[in-house]
């Protein structure tokens, strides 16, 4: 018998619930719980930095750029660094500990508006980063451990992990954003930080429902200490940590995280041109450019897209009625409708997708593309329509609504953007294009930034006809955007030759 469930458990089976592996449940724990925290505290974020240190609206949104530029740059290191040497396991548990520290050090210095409290703020954020570069990288690559390659219940597991993130993504904003508005900015992010202490705790009693998997590669060779001093495990533990410094300084130095993401990307676009034009044949040189092509949408979405933390949220906060049956609602809890959406929606446009499919009639991967860049434009101008005269507020109806077009775009644009690098890059680069398709996702968060200190001043914050006239221009520009890619559809189509992958064994 003993026999028989080890290797039932070698096979990915085990016992299950629902059909899974238990240890896929463990995992949704651990990331709604992280995304929980995440969500919570970036809700907070932008009316800490505005309402407490009194930032200006640009200053906060170039803040915020770079913050969310470096959580998404942060797991191509933790990443790495889980492959090579720590294991998923442990790179999950160190990362939620680290993030916990973050979330704390947060909260404790909330009551000093001085500079030693903002000292303290970057350094919380900082640490965050950290975390979860370990985290969000690993627990992910988990899921796909616990089943093999040719199980067909990974694609569902993967479901039920994306609901995980969106309950999670979903309760944050409304749990930590109404006490960090309502009691106090250390509630806020006190809470943040008892949800990742929950998901550690979690992780670390339940450890055995993972079957052994994410384990570090060569435990012998993490155990060996290097000059005679430290093991390789702590060394990695230890150097990490003090990246936390590194962290610090680029938070307050935008434009050194800028010049950082120029460089990086000007780099990755001439080497797929070079990848394309000198070592592949036809059909990978064309799919090499329709990935480009992709790539070069995707930072100007999540550009857009992501104004939801920084400049909606302070427009929801100072020009909306937020007032519904009769509770005068926080901006920050505002946060939780794109999540909300997604969890409502998401099963209804692949049900959407299955039945255009069926009958031929279902978009290309770069019309999708382009859909969404029109969606997110149409988001920004129903706002604007729906924003009544000078000095009256604009219903809540029209942020719904604005929310809603930006799900449905990222419904049409995020579950399929990794999928469509998985299929264009060769065998050999898959890793390296999953990690450039971050890489433009962090470049998207630092031009959403931008974008935002667009809509404000230097010396505070700015004038509801300042913001409305940014969200008009780049409506406009986003939908004509949209209409362009969708143009330039059959022509990306052709480049990426999917008639092909059957036969190729894909």
């Amino acid at each position: 018998m003993a026999t028989s469930v080890s290797t039932a458990a070698g096979a990915g089976m085990g016992k299950t619930w629902l059909g899974h592996p238990r240890g896929l449940f463990l995992l949704f724990f651990v990331e709604m719980w992280e995304r929980f925290s995440f969500y919570g505290m970036r809700a907070l974020l932008i009316f800490y930095l505005t309402q407490h240190f009194l930032f200006s609206d640009r200053d906060a949104s170039y803040a915020y750029g770079a913050y969310m530029s470096l959580i998404y740059i942060s797991p191509l290191m933790g990443g790495y660094l889980a492959d090579r040497y720590l294991g998923q396991r442990k790179a999950v548990l160190f990362g939620g500990v680290v993030i916990a520290i973050g979330h704390i050090v947060l909260g404790m210095e909330s009551d000093d508006a001085g500079a030693m409290g903002l000292g303290l703020f970057w350094l919380g954020l900082a640490t965050v980063i950290t975390g979860t570069g370990f985290l969000k990288s690993s627990v992910s690559a988990l899921v796909g451990q616990l089943y093999p390659r040719d199980d067909m219940r990974r694609d569902p597991a993967y479901t039920i992990f994306y609901m995980g993130i969106n309950v999670g993504a979903t309760m944050g904003p409304i749990i930590c954003g109404y006490l960090g508005q309502t009691w106090g900015w250390h509630w806020g992010f006190g809470a943040a930080s008892v949800g990742m202490i929950a998901g550690v705790i979690g992780f670390m009693l339940c450890k055995p429902l993972l079957q052994g998997r994410g384990e570090p590669r060569d435990p012998e060779r993490l155990k060996e200490r290097v000059g005679g001093v430290v093991s390789r495990e702590w060394l990695v533990y230890l150097s990490s940590l003090a990246s936390i410094g590194l962290c610090w300084f680029l938070i307050q130095n935008h434009v050194i995280v800028g010049w950082m993401l120029a460089a990086a990307s000007a780099a990755v676009v001439l080497y797929i041109l070079w990848e394309a034009f000198g070592r592949m044949e036809r059909i990978g040189r064309d799919r090499m450019l329709a990935a480009l092509f992709l790539l070069v949408v995707n930072p100007i979405f999540w550009g857009l897209y992501e104004q939801t933390g920084s400049s909606l949220s302070l427009f929801t906060d100072r020009y909306t009625d937020r007032t519904i049956w009769g509770f005068n609602v926080p901006a920050s809890m505002f946060q939780s409708v794109n999540a909300a959406y997604i969890l409502m929606f998401g099963p209804v446009l692949a049900g959407l997708w299955i039945w255009l499919a069926k009958r031929g009639w279902e978009p290309s991967t770069p019309a999708k593309f382009g859909i969404a860049l029109a969606l997110v434009g149409a988001g920004f101008l129903i706002l604007v329509a729906g924003t009544g005269a000078p000095g009256t507020l604009t219903p809540v109806l029209f942020i719904f609504l604005l929310y809603l077009c930006h799900t449905l775009g990222e419904l049409c644009l995020s579950p399929v953007g990794l999928s469509a690098m998985s299929k264009l890059a060769p065998s050999r680069m898959i890793g390296l294009m999953m990690g450039i398709w971050f890489l433009a996702m962090a470049l998207g968060e630092y031009a959403a930034g931008l974008i935002a200190a667009a809509t404000g001043g230097e010396g505070g914050a700015a004038s509801r006809g300042d913001v409305l006239a940014v969200y008009g221009t780049i409506g406009w520009w986003s939908v004509g955007a949209g209409l362009a890619v969708m143009a330039l559809a059959p022509l990306v189509k052709r480049l990426m030759h999917a008639d092909r992958f059957a036969e190729e064994g894909e």
